[in-house]
């Protein structure tokens, strides 16, 4: 027994009794209850609260909205009661998920209602937190902005925006930095599919996922590397056991770790991190030996095979394991049954893309599939999974430093058709942007500084950036900063910035790390669920969500807020020109139909709002199968390559992927046509 160090007496309980007499007590207590059961129904008493709770009787209205956490885009319904939702359920009839969640998704409704949400706007001074209203925040934030552009030009400001915008709210962000003049933007998948979108789309044109989750039903092979969707994908994985189950469906993972996925695979093959490309020819190597590939399709749909060969004879067996570590026989065993299980899938996450050679990786992934004839067949193709639930469709809306909306590039004749559908003068347009002279063009038509080198844009001497001067000002627009590397150089960034704006729904990493005393603002942003837009999950599904509920505390939607500091810093008039207001709201249909008008590229030309919620009403009418491979949408040549000679090609060349136009370069002429996404920041 333990003893209590003053008294040598037993050590007593909270309750005040030794533990000895607690435990047998409640023995005594245990063996009561237990024996009551034995002596029939009267013994037992039903007992009642003394004060009854009333219940909550008021109306439930059902809202159906889209997951936010990962870019599966399952459904949710979610029930509000006098403003305050008060239930969510996976939504039983929506074709992705079924009535499904993961542990992620059983959270969202904290996000509504959670108590750690940035209340009400603030501002650093003195290394104290002050509150502000919000006119006195748009002033001080935008008069500051003014002062900057004065003294250094629209270029010295960064405005990062987030793949957590609605689609709509992507769009006007990429639209308020460009009324504002600068190519400064960009948001979360530089850091993770970049690479993707550079090495798919200069194989055929357009950098995403080719099919859908339910159409991998269909694959008879599913090669996973660098991608773990039983832990990054919950709700995904659903769709590849299916594949499993009911299509015998060879799964394949390759992967430093044996991973959950790994556990559910048919085979699993270790490899050594960074080792993707070769081996991705050692595949190719026992594929082209045993005379595997699919020679009608690439003698009808592809070129530069004959390059390919030449590069993978060069890999042999006996040079992939000393690179991979994976042996001969592990090789010859997955490309047979890649080549004896087709169609077939590569399935690709961040294992894949965040490398320096994450570009080549891309590439190889695609080359893999064409030789085997997998892609533009169903249940064949590059199945690319993207992390944040608006990743794709940020990026499809121009939130990038290097191109406009749609993939349209930052060309002359890119501009001027967004200038028609803003309708704007071009001249005016023109105007805003720095008028000097840069190393790599004029600012409008080049590139800005990508997310990954901002830091290099604050840090280094403005002799050495190629633009007037280094940055002076930062805006955090749902994007915390935990998600990059150069952590000290970082902080050491924000200390020389003269001003830091966080625009979020939570106080981010951003909001702490930066240790200054002074010149930090924090912005309270709605979150997706107090307002109403479109999303595009990873499949490329376009999905709309209703408003749950309304904005919590102070906080505003992003679209409002980006009207606000658009009306102050002189364009409010220009910005919402084609749009009908709510308030200081541009009604989010507008901002739709704006996105139609325009967006000639990569079809989002017909999904109109009406469109897309009658889609939402009608989740229970979509195949779940789909048996289906639609034709991919029309896309622009321009964006994602430029000609031999480095200059781009014309922006108003529409091109569609079909059967007939699937082509690739080799990695090597590839990487020469590569598109331009270098950061305007040198090292």
């Amino acid at each position: 027994m333990r003893l209590t160090r003053k008294t040598n007496t037993p050590a007593t309980t909270g309750l005040g009794i030794s533990r000895r007499q607690f435990l047998k007590r409640t023995g005594v207590a245990t063996g009561g209850v237990a024996a009551a059961g034995f002596m029939g129904a009267p013994m037992m008493q039903r007992t009642e609260a003394a004060d009854k709770t009333p219940v909550l009787d008021s109306p439930v209205e059902t809202k159906r909205t889209i997951c936010s956490h990962c870019s599966v885009g399952c459904g949710v319904y979610a029930e509000v009661q006098e403003g305050i939702w008060t239930k969510q359920e996976p939504a039983f009839d929506h074709p992705i998920n079924r009535g499904a969640h993961c542990a992620k998704g059983a959270s969202l409704r904290q996000h509504g209602h959670s108590t750690r949400r940035l209340k009400y706007p603030m501002k650093l001074v003195a290394g104290e937190w002050q509150r502000m209203d919000w006119d006195t925040a748009v002033n001080e934030i935008g008069d500051k902005l003014i002062e900057l552009r004065d003294a250094h030009g629209p270029d010295s400001v960064y405005w990062l925006g987030s793949a957590k915008f609605s689609n709509e709210q992507a769009y006007l962000m990429r639209k308020l930095a460009s009324m504002w003049g600068t190519n400064n933007t960009d948001h979360q998948a530089r850091i993770c599919h970049s690479t993707t979108v550079a090495g798919v789309a200069n194989t055929w044109g357009y950098g995403a996922m080719t099919n859908s989750l339910n159409d991998m039903h269909n694959s008879k092979a599913i090669l996973f590397i660098g991608s773990n969707p039983s832990e990054a994908h919950p709700v995904a994985m659903q769709h590849i056991l299916i594949a499993k189950e009911r299509n015998n469906c060879d799964i394949i993972v390759a992967d430093p770790r044996f991973t959950r996925t790994a556990a559910k695979a048919n085979k699993y093959v270790r490899l050594r991190p960074g080792s993707d490309v070769a081996y991705i020819w050692g595949l190719l190597w026992h594929i082209f030996e045993n005379g595997w590939e699919d020679s009608e399709y690439i003698n009808q749909r592809v070129y530069g095979m004959d390059d390919v060969r030449a590069e993978v004879a060069q890999f042999p067996p006996s040079v992939v394991e000393d690179i991979t570590g994976v042996p001969e026989a592990e090789m010859f065993d997955v490309a047979k049954r890649l080549a004896d299980n087709r169609p077939g899938c590569v399935v690709w996450c961040m294992g894949g893309t965040q490398h320096t050679t994450g570009n080549n990786n891309t590439r190889a992934y695609c080359i893999l599939e064409l030789a085997l004839g997998n892609i533009g067949k169903s249940g064949g193709g590059a199945n690319i999974l993207r992390g944040h639930d608006n990743v794709q469709g940020a990026t499809d809306l121009g939130l990038g430093c290097d191109s406009l909306p749609g993939y349209y590039g930052l060309a002359e004749g890119a501009w001027q058709h967004w200038a028609k559908v803003w309708d704007v003068d071009y001249e005016w347009l023109k105007g805003r942007f720095d008028d000097t002279e840069y190393a790599d063009g004029k600012p409008m038509y080049s590139s800005g500084i990508t997310v990954s080198r901002w830091v290099d844009g604050v840090l280094e001497e403005d002799e050495n950036i190629s633009q007037r001067t280094a940055l002076k000002a930062m805006f955090y627009w749902g994007h915390a900063v935990n998600s990059q590397t150069r952590g000290v150089e970082m902080q050491k960034a924000m200390q020389k910035l003269e001003m830091m704006v966080i625009v979020d729904p939570y106080p981010t990493v951003a909001a702490v790390m930066h240790d200054r005393t002074d010149g930090v603002y924090l912005l309270p942003a709605a979150t997706q669920f107090e307002t109403t837009g479109s999303v595009t999950a990873t499949n490329r599904s376009i999905q709309w969500r209703d408003q749950v509920i309304e904005p919590l505390f102070e906080s505003k939607p992003d679209h409002e807020i980006m009207y606000l500091f658009a009306n102050k810093l002189g364009f409010g008039n220009e910005f919402v020109k084609n749009f009908a207001m709510d308030g200081n709201r541009p009604v989010i249909e507008d901002v739709l139909r704006e996105i139609n008008s325009g967006m000639w590229t990569v079809g989002y030309t017909g999904q109109s709002p009406e469109r897309l919620k009658e889609h939402q009403q009608n989740w229970h009418t979509f195949s779940f199968k789909n048996r289906v491979l639609r034709a991919a949408p029309p896309m622009a040549t321009t964006t994602v390559c430029r000609g031999p000679a480095g200059a781009r090609l014309s922006s108003s060349t529409p091109a569609r992927l079909t059967s007939t136009t699937l082509a690739f370069r080799s990695w090597k002429a590839a990487w020469a046509s590569a598109p331009a996404l270098v950061s305007r920041a040198m090292v």
